[in-house]
């Protein structure tokens, strides 16, 4: 029996994939993977990304025969090692491959990890059906509701405030490592690609109930380098907003708390990139306040530029927000009034 048929006995549709037990363990070149891949999955390359580019060059030359021929070769030696690092990642000999299309190299690892005694199963169609998948659940109609609110008004709390209460939260900035803005990536990790985000959206999306609201932040197109699905932005821009409204004083509170600690060159560094548009003197003095440790002042003057940005995207929405004043409120007491208005409404 070839490799292809002992394979393809195994292959399941991604719905069968993503519900069965065992690691994922994705075969693609570090590369690929790096650009996107299953939540989850652990990449276990079968070629490295220098061997994966000289094959396709070699297919392109020479031919289908000859790529195939060269990929077996690159691989041989290592299969070895192959073995004992899938025993440290499943213990229990049970895994779940892919590769890009379902092709070759998922198909070579699974008759490898089989003939050590694995239980393997394959996802039909590799990665590219998993895209498909991701993107279907993305575009599913479903109902949206909107916070909207000035910078330092709190949302991501109130967010988290609803999720303890029950409610559905899609956190897009938690998934892009951002906050949207020139300060955004202070302090966070390492931003996924616009596809990863996507995928990562797609698996948050999945767990929720069909019938139910689910809360998104209000977001441009674009979280730092992350861009939101078309399909799901487009939902954003004509879902019912709400926008919550806090006196200036307790915004400052909130931002000097999460910007309190972050290294004052990154902020001078934060600060400049909106130079052009907070204007240049205002920049100067922005930046001597960073510069003695003056947060709060600083974040005063920052402000003005961020509320214009504000007034001028509220402006071009679809929906007028339903104001809700949130002053002297908890996060908890905020989420509770939330969830009693939109339901009202």
């Amino acid at each position: 029996m070839s490799t292809f048929q002992i394979a393809k006995q195994q292959e399941v549709l991604i719905s069968q994939f993503r519900a069965a037990p065992g690691a994922i363990l994705d075969v693609r070149s570090p590369v690929e993977f790096k650009h996107g891949h299953i939540p989850g999955a652990i990449n276990f390359p079968l070629l490295t990304d220098k061997q994966r580019a000289a094959i396709g060059t070699c297919y392109k030359t020479d031919g289908r025969s000859a790529a195939v021929e060269l990929g077996f070769g690159l691989v041989n030696p290592g299969v070895g090692d192959m073995l004992r690092k899938a025993l440290v990642i499943a213990p229990d000999k049970s895994v779940r491959i892919h590769c890009a299309r379902g092709g070759l190299r998922s198909r070579s690892m699974a008759w490898r990890l089989t003939e050590d005694g694995f239980r393997v199963l394959l996802l039909k169609g590799g990665y590219k059906s998993y895209r498909r998948w991701a993107r279907q659940i993305v575009s599913h109609p479903r109902r949206v509701n909107i916070l909207a609110g000035l910078t330092g008004t709190g949302k991501t709390r109130i967010l988290k405030a609803l999720a303890k209460q029950g409610e559905q939260v899609l956190d897009l900035e938690g998934l892009a490592n951002h906050r949207g803005s020139s300060f955004g990536g202070l302090g966070m990790p390492a931003q996924p690609s616009t596809q990863h985000f996507g995928n990562l959206i797609a698996e948050q999306l999945d767990q929720f109930e069909p019938g139910r609201p689910v809360w998104i932040e209000a977001e441009s197109g674009q979280i730092g380098t992350c861009w939101l699905p078309d399909q799901l932005f487009r939902m954003m821009k004509s879902a019912p907003a709400f926008e919550i409204v806090r006196p200036i004083e307790e915004r400052l509170d909130t931002l000097t708390e999460i910007y309190g600690q972050e290294n004052r060159n990154a902020l001078i560094e934060a600060t400049e990139r909106i130079g052009k548009k907070l204007g240049g003197e205002r920049t100067k003095t922005a930046v001597g306040l960073i510069e003695k440790y003056e947060l709060r002042a600083a974040c005063r003057i920052i402000l003005d530029y961020y509320d214009r940005s504000y007034g001028d995207d509220r402006k071009r929405r679809r929906v007028t927000p339903y104001k809700l004043k949130i002053g002297g409120m908890s996060d908890r007491e905020a989420a509770v009034l939330l969830v009693k208005v939109s339901g009202e409404l």
